[in-house]
């Protein structure tokens, strides 16, 4: 598969596939012309690694993950681990804050819809 073609099909740019590819996270093999040839797994893998980078995870993390997702984490050192525990970790607790930041917008939405009469300021 071309770069133009995981770019597309994976929803990001062929720079950012270019970066990916620069930094480990993404294999390549060229042509003899010299065009970047990626396997069928490539728009998964993008979509993994755009998956980590949003949940807040260094090019560096994902380095060291990727194989270990490659290999069902049979090759994990134990200090990978622990420091993939620690982000599942912060993980959660960006979810539950996000939860709590969504309800006070649904108490917000439920008020401003319908304001009694301590709202009187919303009117």
């Amino acid at each position: 598969m071309r770069i133009g073609e995981v770019a597309e099909k994976a929803g990001v740019s062929v720079r950012a596939v270019r970066y990916y590819e620069e930094q480990g996270l993404l294999p390549a093999h060229r042509s003899p012309g010299g065009q970047r040839h990626y396997p069928d797994t490539a728009v998964r893998r993008v979509r993994l690694i755009q998956q980590m980078y949003a949940a807040g995870l260094p090019s560096r993390v994902v380095r060291e993950v990727l194989p270990c997702v490659d290999s069902g984490a049979e090759l994990a050192p134990p200090a990978l681990l622990d420091q993939m525990a620690a982000e599942r970790a912060r993980i959660d607790e960006r979810i539950t804050d996000l939860l709590a930041v969504r309800d006070r917008l649904d108490d917000v939405i439920a008020i401003s819809r319908n304001p009694g009469a301590d709202c009187s300021h919303l009117h």
